[in-house]
């Protein structure tokens, strides 16, 4: 617990450096403010910096992030989120599939027991949306017991979804639904 507390005052302070740092003339530019929390404020130049920091977030924790819980709850996030908008085209889910594979992170576990369960999850999606989501979320749910877990689960499902420059609507639901899912406020993750 006490890490997460430790990473929460690293981003403050982050955020902090990043307001008042003026970047050489630059003004506003990616240097903002990480968006404050604000759903759809934030420009590209931030989401790209909090996505940023998940990954540098993900990293620190990565020898604690070792649970089958994890794992599952993981590709159940990423399939929920490249799902979102209720289709994924096969180049798409290729792109997911080796994001989720060189995630320094998900290295921790083999690449086809990962790759197994994420195209499991797009499958019962695509095959029934409200079924496969309900399923996709009661396996994001076990991860709440520890809250670590519960927030890596949110970060590498941001990563993975910011990982193409773009946040649409639905992933940004799909995020808060796994937050409520995990009883994380989803303010804590911009949206």
């Amino acid at each position: 617990m006490a890490m997460w507390d430790k990473i929460k005052d690293q981003a403050k302070t982050f955020q902090q450096s990043q307001g008042t740092r003026g970047g050489g003339g630059s003004g506003q530019g990616p240097h903002g403010p990480l968006g404050g929390g604000r759903p759809g404020s934030s420009s590209g130049g931030s989401r790209a910096q909090l996505i940023g920091m998940f990954k540098s977030q993900l990293a620190s924790a990565k020898n604690e992030l070792k649970s089958g819980a994890y794992r599952d709850a993981s590709m159940a996030m990423c399939a929920l989120v490249a799902a979102a908008d209720g289709r994924v085209e096969p180049s798409e889910r290729q792109r997911v599939e080796e994001l989720i594979v060189s995630n320094e992170v998900l290295q921790n576990f083999p690449a086809d027991q990962l790759r197994q369960r994420f195209n499991q999850h797009v499958d019962r999606l695509l095959g029934n949306f409200e079924q496969g989501r309900a399923e996709a979320l009661q396996v994001i749910a076990k991860a709440a017991k520890k809250p670590a877990e519960a927030r890596a689960v949110v970060q590498t499902g941001m990563v993975v979804a910011g990982a193409d420059g773009s946040f649409e609507q639905s992933e940004q639901y799909a995020v808060r639904e796994a937050c409520t899912a995990l009883g994380i406020p989803s303010s804590e993750f911009g949206v």
